[in-house]
């Protein structure tokens, strides 16, 4: 029998800005943890705002998002989606991270997700930003 699990799309945002150092210690440390508790996803960082794609099982995903609800370094966190999956599609990353550029093919995707929306057009700009981050990680390994 497949494990149910719980995909969520969050957005909030730093209460300071992170430089490469503080980025790199997030990431370290959140790797850490995920692997620890089974937990896949993949995270965007720009101009203050976090996007984060988090999987795995439920109680699990529903910990780290208390967690992150009481870091001190994020403000206004927000479920822009949240449903139930059998199949995970960040498997391979505890926490993966791409850095985004002004005018790369994320914008649309981030835009629209920090936007305001049905859960329709939620999953679509998840999933481009997915194919994105796909697209981009499975470049920088070749």
């Amino acid at each position: 029998m497949t494990e149910q699990l719980t995909f969520i799309v969050y957005a909030s945002r730093a209460v300071e800005p992170f430089d490469h150092a503080r980025l790199v210690d997030l990431l370290t440390e959140s790797r850490a943890n995920n692997s620890r508790d089974d937990i896949t996803g993949m995270l965007i960082y720009r101009d203050l705002d976090f996007i984060q794609i988090l999987e795995g099982p439920d109680a699990a995903v529903r910990a780290l998002l208390e967690r992150i609800g009481r870091d001190p370094r994020h403000t206004h966190v927000r479920i822009l989606l949240e449903e139930q999956t059998s199949e995970r599609k960040y498997s391979t990353w505890s926490m993966g991270y791409e850095p985004t550029v002004p005018g790369d093919a994320s914008d649309d995707a981030v835009d629209s997700l920090a936007a305001p929306g049905d859960d329709e057009s939620t999953r679509e700009s998840a999933d481009a930003l997915g194919d994105w981050f796909h697209d981009k990680a499975g470049a920088a390994r070749d």
